[in-house]
């Protein structure tokens, strides 16, 4: 387990140095992502939340512990054995990072220079956990005159100076006889002084390089983050700015979503186990593919085009009917119609197939790119620029669209292709190609399972119909008649809309249903689906419990 240790250490430094992405654990996490089958996403997606990858990194830790023990009780026996279960453990890292999106040839080194590390510290560990099972053993050296046998035990040594011991034996002064140490393995006793003490000083070397080289990597990788990028940024005026937010888009209840999400709340569902750091300096979009001219665009080109500011909610297909994972945010960038159209789309184009610069891809539907609705190449979130996590430099929103098929961060590359043609990642694994947001909604209060008081109750919460418009939400209890509630004023359609009903709770359990309408005249549905394959639905639901008067 030290061994692996040391070989995580000196690959994550090496890493640091060269490209963090090329870390042999991160590579596996990421390959790991990619092989699980979809029912294991999904349990992990709904168990662990945002905290998926985590947990993923956490198992695949354990994993490579329980694997570097039995290698190293192999190595003990015989060193061979130990070397070719290490020589396996550094081709799947291997194997991993160059099969990533974006590797190079430069992708080897960490492996290579952890498995180097990992195979020297295997080695002298070994060596050194091998003298702990033997015993001392008496042998005497060589005569320098004849002796007499004294019983019961031992030999009477001759007179005079020992002799000198052969290589590797301890001498006993003027005995005439030498400690070697021979293995022993049924010796069961407590390990002698010096072997020891020789593997503790060996073990506490190689914990301390293995620390080392991981806290080092690190700060390396770190060092190469864009945060001074990203301060120094300076936004023109937008050509058009966002529509004033209306009195009363933000009802003020305690525990109800507010209009606007910050950034460090707004949800996080994506892939990448290391967030890219992508320098704007260096980022650049291409565009191509069934077009009548390639069109490529720096950052600061983009800066320079006319930027739009608008209030969008984005939801994300794997949210479940009540779940946490969506958010309304005002958003800054260039039109992406604009972007395409200088493009010049060929006839027969169906799909923008988006290239995140980590490798993953979203289908997009051409059509609804450009039919008018406010799809941007954002480069701004709620007055600043990105937040890494949330696709710094560029991303794409597309409002009404699922997020995987709407909003892939860090993109560098759009290929203008059909949905026959090309399959984007999460089509691959299952969902539809085609992704319209359905009309939902969430209660947020009463929170589930809350201890009410009777009387006077405000049940609140949010609906969306990205670009249809909430037209209406109603709430019932216990399965009675629905009631109307209030709606919170919104800018336009593309948000979601706070809601509230003032109910006189009575004493007893009781279970809260809402359900919203869409400007279409579309009422949400009361049929469960799963998330998969295109987005859940049901009413959403929250069980009380009021208390006596």
């Amino acid at each position: 387990m030290l061994a692996a240790a040391v070989a995580i250490g000196a690959a994550q430094l090496v890493a640091g140095l060269t490209a963090p992405a090329s870390s042999p654990v991160l590579a596996v996490g990421q390959a790991a992502i990619d092989l699980t089958p979809q029912a294991v996403r999904d349990f992990a997606i709904s168990a662990f939340g945002t905290a998926d990858k985590t947990v993923l990194l956490g198992g695949i830790l354990v994993v490579v512990a329980l694997y570097a023990a039995l290698v190293g009780i192999l190595a003990v026996r015989r060193l061979a054995y130990g070397m070719w279960g290490l020589g396996l453990f550094a081709f799947i890292g291997l194997m991993a990072a160059l099969t990533r999106p974006g590797s190079t040839a430069a992708y080897i080194w960490p492996t290579l220079a952890g498995a180097a590390a990992g195979a020297f510290t295997l080695a002298r560990l070994s060596r050194a956990a091998g003298r702990l099972s033997t015993r001392p053993v008496i042998r005497p050296a060589p005569p320098r005159a004849p002796e007499t046998l004294t019983p019961p035990d031992l030999p009477t040594p001759p007179a005079g100076p020992a002799e000198p011991n052969e290589p590797g034996e301890t001498p006993v002064a003027a005995t005439g006889y030498s400690f070697t140490y021979l293995p022993n393995p049924d010796d069961q006793g407590p390990p002698r002084g010096p072997a020891r003490r020789r593997f503790l000083v060996s073990s506490g070397i190689a914990a301390a390089a293995a620390v080392a080289g991981t806290i080092a990597g690190r700060e390396l990788a770190t060092r190469r983050d864009v945060t001074l990028a990203r301060n120094a940024l300076r936004f023109p005026r937008p050509t058009v700015a966002a529509p004033p937010l209306p009195p009363g888009n933000d009802l003020h209840i305690p525990g109800l979503s507010s209009f606007i999400t910050p950034n460090d709340t707004f949800y996080r569902v994506d892939t990448a186990l290391l967030l890219p750091q992508v320098d704007p300096s260096t980022w650049h979009l291409r565009i191509h593919g069934m077009v009548q001219r390639e069109v490529t665009i720096t950052f600061a080109e983009l800066l320079r085009r006319p930027l739009i500011e608008d209030y969008v909610t984005l939801t994300c297909v794997s949210d479940p009917v009540g779940g946490p994972y969506v958010g309304n945010a005002k958003w800054l960038g260039a039109r992406l119609a604009d972007l395409i159209r200088q493009a010049r789309p060929r006839a027969g184009a169906s799909q923008l197939l988006c290239t995140s610069v980590d490798g993953f891809t979203s289908g997009t539907p051409l059509q609804v790119v450009l039919d008018g609705r406010d799809a941007l190449l954002a480069v701004a979130m709620n007055g600043t620029a990105l937040p890494v996590e949330h696709g710094f430099p560029a991303r794409m929103v597309v409002p009404g669209l699922y997020g995987y098929v709407s909003a892939t961060k860090w993109v560098t590359d759009i290929e203008v292709t059909t949905f026959a043609a090309a399959t984007a990642y999460w089509a691959e694994h299952g969902w539809s190609q085609q992704a319209p947001i359905k009309t939902e909604s969430r209660i947020d209060v009463p929170a589930i399972g809350s201890t009410l008081r009777p009387g006077p109750t405000q049940v609140a919460g949010v609906a969306w119909a990205q670009h249809k418009g909430v037209a209406a939400v109603e709430v019932r209890v216990d399965r009675g008649p629905w009631h109307e509630a209030r709606l919170a004023a919104v800018p336009d359609i593309d948000t979601w809309r706070q809601w509230v009903w003032e109910w006189q709770a009575a004493p007893g359990n009781h279970v809260i249903e809402a359900r919203a309408t869409d400007t279409t005249g579309y009422t949400q549905t009361a049929v469960q689906a799963q998330p998969v394959p295109n987005g859940a639905s049901g009413y959403p639901t929250a069980t009380v419990t009021v208390r006596g008067s």
